[in-house]
């Protein structure tokens, strides 16, 4: 038996719509258009788990193309350093037609081959996990080290925030990047990665953020009560505790979620945005439970891998979900094969934006390191400007932060709309909105 037959899985062909948004950009899609006709195709096949086939490119010898719509991951023999490359997605678009890799074949020997090796790392990485899990007196003193490492790390840290106001936030803008970059690289070193997160990022921002100093300033007080709640991490509550901890990228492993819960559905997806800082990339998908609770999926790939393919904002979810520890909204995960149900015609009950910031403030007041919380707002309008605003009924008004104005105006025509946003210091990014009973995204 072969290790892609071998493998127990029931996955459903995807369509159109969810391999365009597995694509990298736009323009992998338009190219991926053009080859996914049967002409350049040959040796196509699939089974349960995998898709393959070969392009004949420019040269003699076509590319290999292999996709594990399971996982999913992608690999081809093209040199492109985007995944999927357009090769894959034109093949999985082939597929969502019915027009090539047709079930019932032999499962190409490169693309056995390629599964075999993933099969195998797989193995090989849970083998590792179950040793170090094994031995209790080794887990002890990698967890001492860890924190003494993380107490020097915040230590320094501290030291390097009372030298930047000393001598004045003004000062910090005329740094270079590597100057930022040093400071994170040493609390990288700490094993405090989530830390270094934001001051690499914010070596960017003194310079991109036209509010830089309000920016910088709040930041700094976030960074002074971080190391000072790390210092008192003894009296913090489970919840608490667990902010701080993820906030610093100090990860809880998903083995040790996965069993906690398996809360049922069906779940509401209001919405997903994908980011990328040049090291690693993430993707967020918010959920909406039936009590109306928020949840969001994290996923995360390093360059040169994908992501997972996004779920379709307005889609209603039959699968379980657990919950990281930590306050609301928590992350979460997936814990059982998703089956969707159908598109919802609404994405529940919103709120005004006064509304939206009492609560904010209320959140923040529970845990402060909080970068974004979702929000759903209600009877918005979009309103032109630099960078454009959502107001409500009452006249408040919010500005718009990673979206396209002539899509949203295009979109509401004007006209006030539920629209579900991430809410970011203040600011809002509209993730999806209601339009004439259909859920879409701008």
């Amino acid at each position: 038996m072969s290790v892609a037959s071998g493998r127990m899985s029931t996955m459903a062909r995807w369509t159109e719509e969810r391999v365009i948004g597995a694509a990298p950009d736009q323009s992998s899609i338009a190219a991926a258009r053009k080859l996914a006709r049967p002409g350049p195709w040959s040796d196509t096949g699939s089974n349960d788990v995998l898709v393959w086939g070969k392009c004949q490119g420019s040269g003699k010898t076509p590319y290999q193309v292999s996709v594990d719509i399971a996982a999913p991951a992608y690999r081809c023999s093209c040199p492109s350093r985007k995944f999927p490359c357009k090769h894959a997605l034109a093949l999985l678009l082939l597929w969502a037609r019915g027009e090539a890799a047709e079930s019932g074949t032999e499962t190409a020997d490169f693309a056995e081959e390629w599964a075999a090796q993933r099969a195998s790392r797989s193995a090989a990485r849970e083998q590792r996990q179950s040793d170090q899990a094994a031995d209790p007196a080794a887990q002890a003193k990698r967890l001492a080290e860890r924190l003494t490492l993380m107490d020097a790390g915040i230590a320094d840290f501290a030291r390097w925030l009372t030298d930047l106001v000393r001598t004045g936030l003004a000062s910090a803008r005329t740094q270079p990047y590597s100057w930022w970059d040093g400071v994170a690289a040493r609390l990288v070193d700490a094993q405090l990665p989530g830390l270094a997160d934001q001051v690499r990022a914010m070596g960017s921002d003194v310079h991109a953020r036209p509010d830089w100093a309000d920016h910088l300033l709040l930041r700094a007080g976030r960074w002074w009560a971080l190391t000072k709640a790390w210092t008192l991490r003894d009296q913090l509550s489970p919840s608490e505790f667990a902010d701080l901890r993820a906030t610093l990228g100090w990860a809880t492993a998903s083995a040790d979620v996965q069993e906690t819960e398996a809360i049922p559905g069906p779940w509401l997806v209001l919405g997903a945005h994908r980011s990328d800082d040049g090291r690693l990339q993430q993707q967020r998908t918010w959920l909406r439970a039936p009590d109306g609770s928020f949840v969001v999926v994290l996923d995360f790939a390093a360059q040169g891998q994908a992501l997972t393919v996004p779920q379709l904002a307005g889609a209603v979810l039959d699968v379980t979900v657990a919950r990281y520890p930590g306050s609301a909204p928590r992350r979460a995960m997936f814990t059982s094969p998703i089956s969707p149900r159908g598109l919802a015609a609404s994405l529940g009950e919103g709120c005004s934006i006064a509304q939206a910031l009492d609560a904010e403030a209320a959140a923040v007041a529970l845990s402060p390191w909080r970068d974004r919380r979702p929000v759903l707002l209600s009877g918005v309008r979009v309103c032109p400007g630099d960078p454009g605003w959502l107001q409500d009924e009452f006249g408040d008004a919010l500005p718009v932060v990673d979206a396209s104005l002539d899509s949203l105006l295009a979109l509401t025509g004007g006209h006030p709309v539920d629209v579900f946003c991430e809410l970011d210091e203040g600011r809002v990014r509209p993730l999806s909105l209601v339009v004439d009973g259909s859920v879409v995204v701008p």
